[in-house]
């Protein structure tokens, strides 16, 4: 892939794209139970384990399903209702612990982005003027509520899964056509996702379809397939973020605890600082090694200075610090000037020019 052809984009104070640290978004989405004091221990949890950016969801209850699925009995998590609609409106924050939330973000030099999941929350968040929107894989196909934001012309980062590339097409050039920035996640949505099933090798495929930057939405239980997603050149990293796993709610078992999450971050950069520039040469960490052990111009023989030396007068040993063998032809055939001993390196300044 020719990185130089694809463009990175602004998010915040944050250059994202190839050749730019990993930017890291903690996924807080629905992990603050509704609580706004679990929400900000959260963005404190995002802030120490070194991520860049902290997201959250919004939803309007009313327009995420039909009547009869909304009044559904639903007794997965009874300290929240005892219907779906009731557990959905538990977890929504209105505007008043929105503003308090983002202004805790700034305070802690976080970037604040949010996922809308339906036209009436676009126009709830653009009261914020937020840096960025974040679309979940099953809005894809929901072509009217991306117009709407390919409006707004802010960066987009939209996950990729659960849809075909014929579909994924024509989410990409709706935005592509408003000149909206864009960053697609490879995401599988499975919850967690087994490894066989990760599929990582979309990562390249996504950047060399679309030549936008590309990163990795994860549900994975641990964090191996993330730091196999930034080796093969994913530019942002979201993963879902928890207190503890064993938290009543929708996404808590597949979340990353807070120490596991300082551990990730950690090792993303890690992996960054092992990719390297893809250039070849010798560093100056080999240069030591080569001096050592690559070999040089030795005399077999003494050799009296008015002597033409001669191919047999030669060998090649360690150290590496001499006349490379590339470099026989400028001393054999050539007279000596000096006298050389048996067994030492030959230099050029011992033979004549």
């Amino acid at each position: 892939m020719n990185k130089e052809t694809i463009t990175s984009i602004q998010i915040g104070d944050r250059t994202v794209g190839p050749g730019s640290p990993c930017f890291v978004i903690g996924e807080i989405g629905l992990n603050h139970n509704g609580d706004i004091g679990i929400a900000k221990r959260l963005i404190d949890v995002a802030k120490q384990c070194g991520c860049d950016a902290v997201k959250l969801q919004k939803r309007t209850v009313s327009e995420l399903a039909i009547e009869p699925v909304l009044n559904a009995k639903d007794d997965r998590f009874p300290s929240f209702g005892k219907t779906y609609r009731q557990i959905r409106e538990h977890l929504e924050f209105d505007v008043i612990e929105f503003k308090e939330l983002i202004e805790y973000s700034r305070q802690k030099d976080l970037i604040f982005i949010c996922t809308p999941f339906d036209i009436p929350a676009i126009e709830f968040l653009e009261q914020f003027d937020l840096p960025a929107y974040k679309i979940a894989s099953h809005s894809v196909t929901n072509l009217p509520m991306l117009e709407r934001l390919s409006e707004l012309k802010k960066p987009v980062i939209m996950s990729t899964g659960m849809c075909e590339f014929m579909e994924l097409d024509a989410a990409v050039e709706l935005f592509k056509r408003s000149s909206t920035p864009l960053i697609l996640l490879h995401c599988v949505s499975s919850y967690p996702t087994p490894p066989t099933e990760q599929n990582l090798l979309l990562i390249d495929a996504l950047r060399r379809r679309y030549r936008v930057p590309v990163g990795y939405s994860g549900h994975e239980i641990g964090f191996l397939p993330t730091l196999i997603a930034i080796a093969l050149g994913a530019s942002v990293v979201e993963r879902h973020i928890t207190l503890d796993s064993k938290m009543e709610g929708f996404d808590h078992k597949l979340s990353i605890e807070p120490d596991a999450l300082a551990d990730m971050v950690t090792k993303i950069h890690l992996v960054e600082s092992m990719l390297g520039t893809g250039s070849k040469g010798v560093s100056a960490i080999e240069q030591i090694t080569r001096n050592k052990y690559h070999v040089s111009m030795v005399s077999i023989r003494n050799i009296k200075a008015g002597e033409i030396i001669t191919r047999n007068m030669v060998t090649f040993k360690n150290p590496g610090t001499g006349l490379p063998p590339s470099r026989l032809s400028d001393v054999v055939g050539k007279r000596a000037v000096v006298d050389i001993s048996v067994d030492t390196l030959i230099t050029l300044d011992q033979v004549e020019t």
